[in-house]
């Protein structure tokens, strides 16, 4: 049975079959959740990885091995930078979300972490990236009641923690 958590952990450190990596549209390895996943990963080997795919637009998602991570593969999801709403960042958002679970359900994955995507660097509003995250995740579910999929959203600030399950409930998840 499918099911949506939020845990108070290090993404890296999360056993799924696959993790999303908040990534940029060139794939390159960045700071914060990128960084991590990078270093945890092997940077040379998954920066090789994504150099042959690339490039990915707002709103996209492509997959790479895992590498050293306990995940067999790194989702890289592309997250709108906030410039205030207008400029179909929601969507855009909610597209990363859709398109990372497709990506996992074409490789065979049954759990997949998630950070909370664009919401660092990117800018977006925690509470908003909460309502379009939780929002496409369970869509998605909606969508697929024939696979199962475990989602579990990883953080490392409390706060973030209780206004993700805060928002869980607004939801009726």
């Amino acid at each position: 049975m499918s099911s949506i958590d939020i845990k108070l952990i290090g993404i890296t450190d999360l056993d799924t079959d696959c993790i999303v990596n908040a990534a940029n549209s060139g794939l390159a390895m960045g700071s914060g959740v990128c960084g991590a996943i990078f270093r945890a990963a092997g940077p040379r080997e998954l920066q090789a990885a994504c150099d042959k795919i690339g490039y990915c637009p707002t709103g996209g998602a492509v997959i790479t091995p895992g590498f050293a991570l306990k995940a067999k593969y790194v989702i890289h999801a592309v997250g709108p930078i906030w410039s205030g709403g207008d400029r179909n960042e929601p969507q855009h958002l909610y597209s990363c979300y859709q398109e990372s679970l497709n990506r996992a359900k074409e490789n065979d994955c049954h759990s997949i972490g998630f950070p909370l995507i664009s919401s660092g660097i990117f800018g977006y509003p925690k509470d908003k990236a909460w309502q379009v995250a939780l929002k496409s995740c369970s869509d998605w579910l909606a969508s697929n009641p024939d696979y199962d999929m475990d989602i579990i959203f990883a953080v490392l600030d409390r706060g973030i923690l209780e206004l993700g399950r805060n928002t869980m409930t607004e939801l009726g998840i």
